[in-house]
């Protein structure tokens, strides 16, 4: 007898207003690792399906900064578009999730990880790096012991 194992996985997102940065966890749900950074255009959703479909994804979790109830900044605002537009155009079920803190976190992993200056560099690199902090951190809210 065969069990059939699921290789669903969870996605995070990075978003900027050049640049959004794509995160993946392993089919497990225990490991975030960074996957791509795509442009913010015309032609980003239609990648962006591509890669929920072939990856399987069943869940998106949105980077959003921590804010007071009081003032929404403009970034909130977008990101809050954003996530709508995400949710009707892919169909899979979005969570905000608290992005403070992820870019220099991003940006010590980059410093330990990637060798090259220059490819350190790369303004996409911590877009996607971001994405996989943010990610970590929630698969580590959902762990079970």
């Amino acid at each position: 007898m065969s069990s059939v194992v699921t290789e669903s996985r969870i996605m995070a997102i990075d978003f900027g207003i050049k640049r959004i940065g794509i995160a993946l966890s392993d089919s497990l749900k225990l490991f975030a690792y960074p996957y791509v950074t795509l442009t913010n255009d015309s032609n980003f959703f239609d990648e962006l399906k591509k890669i929920i479909e072939v990856k399987q994804v069943e869940e998106i979790i949105l980077g959003i900064p921590s804010e007071s109830k009081e003032s929404k900044t403009s970034v909130v605002k977008s990101i809050e578009k954003f996530k709508e537009e995400l949710k009707s155009k892919t169909k899979v079920k979005v969570i905000l999730w608290d992005e403070s803190f992820t870019s220099s976190i991003a940006q010590q992993k980059i410093m330990e990880s990637v060798a090259k200056k220059k490819k350190r560099q790369d303004k996409g690199l911590l877009d996607m790096y971001a994405a996989a902090v943010i990610l970590q951190e929630y698969l580590d809210s959902i762990k079970t012991v």
